[in-house]
């Protein structure tokens, strides 16, 4: 049965009354997962005075993500709320034709070709946080490893798609970010339940956003002082001051950043985490990366040899997906099995439900990279970059900087997680570990 084959009914199951709002934004995940575990894979609630339409089967997110995009839109999604106000009318949050526009000018510093020409970048920015890890901290000592991660992969971002190294100013973008997303993730609309705590955030939120936008704007400023690339090659940077003027260029700047380096930081901590967890996985890594490198940096030639270390991201993206939801408003009516959804609706789907649905998936809990070694999954059932069109446009670009950064890591050190300390996940714009992640560094 297609998702719009079936007579229209009534709404989808759900939660008869309207949900409490306080406790679903305290545990969403919690929310999301009952939904689908209590009502099944199209459910419908009442949140904020409007009724929700959540997707947990891989048909009906190709459907609403691919098959009908046209009708479903980013535009006055919670998304596009939480994300507009920061980044503009950027790659993540513009639409139509617009969107188009900005999709092909961006398009060709991701290309597979494109990508692997940083490979460079990438390990020569990760030898540089060994070394930092190797001068400031004491022996056993416990450091906050997705910090560094983060300021890593922004780095890594800046230099290889932007031609710009942003230096000492990464640390200050790296708290700002997460004001931000502290803020973002907590939206709450009118009335406020709590509105001193939100005024709180939202002051630390206006201070981030004043910073990442002065970073933006020095990042660009930077760029057209250099005049380009000293060996003649042009930078995305370089097309898009072409192209744009300074507002476009401001937003699409920060978008770029914002997503590009956000989403891989929390796939690599996540990743280290579970292999520190996994042992028997962590050593069959460090057999295939002894094996493949013997001591050596690693290339983007030695990509196709390092199986282990790509299955090991992709597993983790499985279990603890970057991007946890994606939401979308129905612009023209809709049949989904049977249900009608109205224009105007407001459409959800969870990679978070869908990742760990046990009618897709064996041990749907247990962290098994060997799953991805022949996956014959159904179409948008894995949704780590988003779906459809919208398709994370640097999809190539974060698994070759990713599975490049953890061979690196690796090879040279042994992370473990400090005894007693506390991982849970929390659901913001991205899926973080709620307390950070610490863990000791030990030179191999």
């Amino acid at each position: 049965m297609t998702p719009t084959t079936a007579p229209a009914a009534t709404v989808p199951p759900g939660p008869a009354e309207p949900v409490d709002m306080a406790a679903m934004r305290a545990d969403p995940l919690a929310f999301v997962t009952r939904m689908n575990r209590e009502y099944g894979d199209l459910t419908s609630h009442v949140g904020d005075g409007e009724r929700v339409y959540m997707l947990h089967r891989p048909d009906l997110a190709r459907h609403v993500l691919k098959d009908n995009v046209a009708n479903y839109t980013k535009a006055n999604t919670p998304d596009d709320a939480m994300l507009r106000p920061l980044l503009g009318n950027g790659l993540l949050t513009s639409d139509g034709a617009e969107w188009a526009r900005q999709r092909r000018l961006c398009a060709p510093a991701f290309r597979r070709t494109a990508v692997t020409t940083f490979d460079g970048i990438i390990t020569e920015e990760t030898r540089a946080l060994l070394e930092r890890w190797r001068s400031a901290a004491e022996p056993g000592s416990a450091l906050p490893v997705e910090h560094h991660l983060t300021s890593l992969t922004l780095a890594i971002l800046t230099r290889a798609v932007l031609g710009v190294d942003l230096g000492a100013a990464g640390e200050g973008f790296g708290r700002a970010v997460d004001a931000a997303n502290l803020f973002m993730g907590h939206y709450v609309p009118d009335p406020d339940p709590d509105p001193q705590d939100t005024a709180l955030r939202r002051r630390g939120y206006v201070q981030a956003r004043s910073f990442l936008q002065l970073v933006a704007r020095t990042v660009i400023a930077s760029r057209r002082a250099a005049g380009g690339d000293a060996a003649g090659r042009g930078t995305l940077m370089d097309t898009m001051i072409g192209e744009l003027d300074d507002i476009d260029l401001r937003d699409q700047v920060l978008t770029l950043i914002m997503a590009g380096h956000e989403t891989t930081a929390k796939a690599l901590t996540w990743t280290l985490y579970l292999l520190d967890r996994h042992p028997a996985e962590a050593a069959l890594l460090r057999v295939e990366l002894d094996g493949v490198l013997a001591g050596r940096t690693p290339t983007a030639a030695d990509l196709p040899a390092l199986p282990h270390c790509r299955r090991a991201i992709e597993e983790a993206m499985r279990l603890y997906p970057p991007v946890w939801l994606i939401s979308r408003r129905a612009a023209r009516a809709d049949v989904l099995d049977g249900y009608d959804v109205p224009a105007g609706a407001l459409v959800c789907v969870s990679q978070w439900v869908l990742h760990r649905h046990p009618d897709f998936w064996e041990r749907p809990d247990d962290y098994v990279p060997a799953r991805f070694t022949a996956p014959d999954l159904p179409s948008h059932l894995y949704l780590p970059f988003g779906g459809g069109e919208r398709t994370c446009i640097g999809r190539h670009f974060a698994l070759v900087e990713a599975t490049l950064v953890l061979a690196t890591l690796l090879q040279s050190a042994d992370l473990a997680l400090e005894p007693g300390f506390p991982v849970e996940p929390e659901a913001l714009v991205t899926l973080r570990p709620k307390h950070g992640m610490r863990m000791t560094v030990t030179p191999r």
